[in-house]
């Protein structure tokens, strides 16, 4: 099944490229093949808080941290000091404030979404368009050819500006 979401699509290419860079890393480190590594990889990438949102995909999507396997095997002062009474009770408070945490998050998610664009669009300059120039006019998702698949053209063109109609604004 394809995900008709551009959106949706740009986030899984960068999961991937996440899940694949970290994949080749620990292949290079024990020179194992990856189907033995690929859990691993995975429960780091959900178990990981991130950068934009402050809070693991676990977090978010089920309402728990988690242990680290070693720490489980070894011990550690969360595990030494558990009591099941306290844990469901903090459990039971942390779900009363589980969708209040997923708002904060995305929250700071369009904070950081603005703070990219204004990075990226610092660098832009604009140029002012006469009659006479030419132009290349972007392919909009639903005029595409669906037999060009996602190698086809982005833009089309070029055309020549006959007049401005107003700022932003051309008729070609």
């Amino acid at each position: 099944m394809a995900v008709y979401h551009l959106q949706s699509n740009g986030q899984t290419e960068v999961v991937n490229k996440i899940i694949k860079h970290t994949l080749k890393t620990k292949l290079e480190e024990r020179k194992v093949n990856w189907p033995k590594e690929l859990p691993k990889v995975l429960w780091s990438y959900n178990t990981t808080p991130r950068s934009t949102t402050r809070e693991s995909s676990l977090m978010l999507t089920y309402g728990f941290d988690t242990m680290v396997p070693v720490e489980v095997g070894s011990g550690s002062l969360r595990r030494d000091c558990y009591a099941e009474e306290d844990a469901e009770i903090n459990q039971k408070l942390h779900w009363n404030f589980l969708e209040e945490m997923r708002e904060n998050s995305q929250l700071r998610l369009a904070a950081y979404q603005q703070r990219a664009a204004r990075y990226y669009n610092k660098k832009v300059k604009g140029q002012l368009l006469r009659v006479g120039d030419l132009v290349l006019r972007k392919v909009m998702p639903n005029t595409k050819n669906p037999q060009h698949g996602v190698f086809g053209a982005n833009s089309e063109g070029p055309y020549k500006i006959k007049a401005i109609l107003w700022k932003g604004t051309n008729h070609l």
